[in-house]
């Protein structure tokens, strides 16, 4: 019988994992490491509760934090529900969202869950403030490791709301910035994680759920495409500054002063990547940002124990790599190197939209990973026929295209009657399409799947090559990445030996 060790979802059998390219060392830890953080979690129960009568201004007996059963583990939080009852014995539920230590590089990297969440906090607030028709759910308050805590300004005491309104009238009279409608206070229990409350989503269901069934249903179809794209129009309608994220800090103020924060960020800093972008960095041009992202490919190269499987793969993503960066400013214009920058939800994927049984959109969850970039980057959603990125070619490629064609129709539609900034996002989001920029984009949006990305559908855009040519090709570029590209390989090689030993190892015990 063939063995298989659990991951947070499924099993993995020793084969399976030396096929993989993640990080499967790492993986294999997890359940174990979940384990831990619900145990702790459900001793710190009272805690939990505490932390809802605090944010909600309610007395704790009138709280009751829900059975391990009913939280959610998702891919980088677990939230778990409380319970609320009034005066009048009504319920509702709201749900504590904590990050997992294990998924974002806290240990590799700390800080990172606290950055997680003054960006999360920060977007839900601007977004309640600026794009009130974005659907969201209310953030009640929100917490940071150490004790520092946000409540919003309706559930304080009358003392701290007259202190803040002192200081909102002084800092306007000063010039200085003003806070944001939440209170910060210190919180005395001893719950040692960060945390957000939020109002537990009641209305609809994840789009995931019905996704695969009912993709194909025209009438739900349309009424999501055209929800999502009256999201999509409104968070861009008010150009930014820069290329960010916004945050938090201990007074309130929101400040778009923080590193472009996204998934594939924290990813890499979790497998002990270093992607050398500083908390408080953020960018005036693109093509800054751009090669930024690109080194943090070279980083993975370099850092991931698992990132090239053998002579070739390596030679090849080396190929890939140097070869994108030297046709960035195709599909990097000129004329927007400066901007427009607009908030992006860069994980606007079907587990993350919930809707009614028409598939209206009743709610978008999980804003950590919204950050302020390029408009040329804002990209139509790659899943519409069920595919990763990196997974769209040949008779799905032809099936994707006929789903945009659907999804911009709908889009130019809800443009035409929405009151926009002046820039047409139709013609952007075709001109992304036809130019082949969707693709470059995506490449640098997914580490792992770059490689593929650039074989299947950018580097046809150069050159049509048989497969002999584009192995000649990769034999001639891949020294160009750098003048230490032979020992790279070479020492990425013996690293990948060890890693499959230890591999072994583990299914060996």
């Amino acid at each position: 019988m063939t063995t298989s060790l659990s991951l947070l979802r499924g099993s993995i059998t020793l084969s399976e994992a030396l096929r993989d390219d993640n990080h499967i060392l790492q993986q294999l830890s997890y359940p174990e490491q979940r384990q831990k953080l619900f145990e702790e979690l459900f001793t710190c129960r009272r805690q939990i509760e505490s932390i809802a009568s605090l944010h909600l201004g309610t007395p704790r007996e009138n709280c009751q934090m829900g059975n391990i059963e009913e939280w959610f583990h998702g891919s980088f939080n677990v939230c778990i529900p409380v319970h609320i009852k009034d005066s009048a014995r009504r319920s509702k539920r709201v749900m504590i969202r904590i990050p997992l230590p294990y998924k974002i590089g806290e240990a590799q990297f700390p800080g990172n869950a606290e950055e997680k969440l003054r960006c999360e906090a920060a977007t839900y607030i601007w977004i309640q403030a600026k794009c009130p028709t974005v659907p969201t759910p209310y953030l009640w308050g929100f917490g940071f490791p150490g004790g520092q805590s946000f409540t919003n300004l309706e559930n304080v005491s009358l003392l701290s709301r007259l202190t803040w309104y002192f200081r909102r009238t002084m800092s306007w009279v000063f010039g200085r910035p003003i806070p944001c409608r939440y209170v910060g206070h210190r919180r005395n229990d001893c719950l040692r994680h960060g945390y957000l409350v939020i109002d537990y989503v009641e209305e609809g269901e994840m789009l995931s759920h019905s996704w695969k069934t009912s993709r194909h249903d025209q009438r739900r179809k349309a009424n999501l495409f055209r929800d999502l794209s009256r999201v999509v129009l409104e968070l861009s309608r008010l150009p930014l500054p820069r290329i960010g994220s916004f945050t938090i800090d201990n007074f309130g103020v929101l400040g778009l002063t923080n590193r472009p924060l996204t998934l594939q960020l924290q990813q890499l800093e979790n497998m002990g990547v270093p992607t050398n972008i500083a908390r408080d960095q953020t960018y005036l041009a693109t093509d800054e940002y751009l090669l930024d992202l690109l080194a943090c490919h070279d980083s993975r190269i370099l850092h991931h124990p698992n990132s090239i499987l053998h002579e070739s793969d390596g030679k090849g993503q080396l190929s890939a790599l140097t070869i994108m960066r030297s046709i960035m400013r195709h599909f990097a214009s000129r004329d927007s190197n400066h901007g427009p920058f607009i908030l992006t939800l860069t994980d606007l994927y079907h587990t993350n939209i919930f809707v009614d049984s028409e598939w209206h959109i009743t709610k978008i969850i999980d804003l950590e990973w919204a950050c302020v970039r390029p408009a040329e980057m804002l990209r139509p959603p790659h899943w519409l026929t069920d595919r990763d990125v990196d997974d769209i070619n040949d008779k799905d490629l032809e099936e994707y295209c006929a789903e945009l064609d659907e999804f911009m129709e709908i889009f130019e539609a809800e443009e035409n009657r929405f009151a926009g900034a002046g820039i047409s996002y139709t013609n952007l989001l075709r001109n992304v399409w036809k130019s082949g920029k969707f693709w470059y984009f995506a490449a640098l949006d997914c580490p792992r799947g770059l490689y593929v990305i650039f074989d299947d559908h950018i580097q046809t855009m150069f050159a049509a090559l048989d497969l002999k040519a584009f192995d000649e090709f990769n034999r001639s570029v891949w020294p160009y990445w750098g003048r230490n590209a032979t020992e790279v390989i070479q020492a990425k090689l013996k690293e990948r030996e060890l890693y499959v030993a230890k591999i072994k190892d583990a299914f060996a015990t």
